[in-house]
């Protein structure tokens, strides 16, 4: 029986040795790699260690690590601080890096101005909303307890983080608890949902035998109630998933949003309507090994029959097409961005040369939460939409009782002070 094998060149000085990878060893090679998953934030390991907590608590489905606001040895004035979408369980120091060791210390501002931390993570960040938020429903409930005196809360998250809380809010004023908070924050947040590039969903399944990591992510049931398309196959045709219909619809039985506190809200993109410079059409991903040479992706495309994708990994050619319809133009839309490209081409670069697997990202990012998103100002399914200039509407209809955008599209989740600042502000402002 003929095994398929790959021959890699290797220069070495002037003379060439030929090496072999079989498709067996490319398998073995790729089950056993670390998994691509997209993810927000820094990319290399804190060289920092994260204060030690003043207390810990253990929540269902979670931890809150609490800290005191500077020179206090109790809780006064609680800030609920909710974790986002990634895989896995929150990480503390992971958290400190990304949102007080950067551009702007957030944490340390809030500790600094008299405000306690309760930073709510999450045994498993890719688990449904309404799972997670039994964390921030306990969390909430024993910072009224132990809080000394009766200033209210602040609750909110980065993120998922943002519509966790959210969920929580609004169903303990559905079932008549007094959650006691004063205000509600979100910090770019896919309030009318997020994206991931169709071709990129459908590169995580179509690669799912040789390493399920990446799927799974895709069709974890986080990411199903956050995309506004999503596919579970990748030949499969884009939709709102019906975890997301669910959320949505119970959202709106309850009410859709808390209504006894102030909302405010921050996106990551400008509201001018400038798109990040990706154009339609663009050729963003090209395989260049032997292993996966013919694999492309391509930045969406409104219309009919839009090719977003050619697959080839390991199998003979030809590669296998992916085409959707009637889809808006995501990828250059105004809004946090992912480098969800920059990743894909990253992990499999870090592959040994003779498993063929070398890869060019052409572009490395896309938008993830739109402006329009974020805000809550426009829903996401056409370009209109998404492209609109948010500046000239009317900002009544948001949402959010008031919102601030970023005055550039910028990586998703990206602490600074422009946003982080506002948001400091409004906390410092409760009565």
């Amino acid at each position: 029986m003929f095994t398929p094998s790959l021959i890699v060149i290797i220069l070495e000085g002037p003379s060439m040795r030929e090496q072999q990878a079989t498709e067996q060893q490319i398998r073995k090679a790729l089950a056993a790699a670390e998994p691509i998953i997209l993810a927000p934030g820094p990319k290399e390991p804190p060289t920092q260690i994260p204060p030690v907590p003043n207390d810990v608590w253990d929540l269902p489905g979670g931890t809150a690590w609490v800290y005191h606001a500077e020179g206090s040895h109790q809780l006064t004035k609680p800030v609920i601080v909710a974790d986002g979408f990634n895989m896995g369980p929150s990480n503390l120091d992971m958290l400190w890096q990304g949102l007080d060791w950067g551009q702007y210390a957030f944490f340390s501002e809030l500790r600094r101005r008299g405000h306690d931390i309760v930073l709510v993570g999450f045994h498993e960040r890719s688990a449904a909303i309404q799972q997670n938020a039994k964390a921030v429903i306990e969390a909430i409930n024993r910072s009224c307890k132990m809080r000394v005196g009766n200033h209210r809360l602040a609750v909110g998250g980065f993120s998922m983080g943002g519509l966790v809380t959210r969920y929580a809010l609004t169903k303990m004023e559905h079932e008549r608890i007094d959650h006691e908070t004063g205000l509600y924050w979100s910090y770019d947040t896919p309030h009318r949902g997020a994206w991931i590039p169709i071709g990129l969903q459908a590169f995580a399944h179509y690669s799912r035998e040789l390493n399920s990591g990446f799927s799974d992510q895709i069709n974890s049931d986080a990411a199903r109630q956050l995309l506004a398309w999503h596919i579970e196959e990748w030949d499969g045709k884009p939709r709102m998933d019906e975890l997301r219909e669910r959320l949505l619809a119970e959202l709106e039985r309850m009410g859709n949003w808390p209504a006894i506190p102030m909302k405010i809200g921050v996106a990551n993109g400008v509201g001018t309507g400038q798109g990040n410079g990706i154009k339609p059409g663009d050729h963003t991903v090209e395989g260049k090994g032997l292993t996966i040479l013919g694999t492309h992706l391509y930045a969406q495309r409104s219309g009919d029959n839009q090719l977003v994708a050619k697959l080839r990994l390991v199998t003979p050619p030809p590669a296998k097409e992916v085409r959707t319809d009637d889809l808006p133009e995501f990828d250059g839309a105004p809004g946090g961005t992912l480098e969800g490209f920059g990743i894909l081409a990253d992990k499999l670069n870090e592959q040994p040369p003779i498993l063929g697997l070398k890869t060019n990202a052409l572009i490395r990012h896309h938008s993830f939460v739109p402006s329009v998103s974020a805000v809550a100002i426009r829903d996401v399914t056409t370009n209109d939409d998404l492209y609109v200039n948010i500046d000239r509407l009317e900002p009544g209809t948001s949402e959010l009782d008031e919102f601030r955008l970023a005055s550039q599209n910028e990586p998703h989740t990206l602490m600074t002070e422009e946003l982080g600042g506002w948001i400091v502000e409004h906390i410092g402002n409760m009565s």
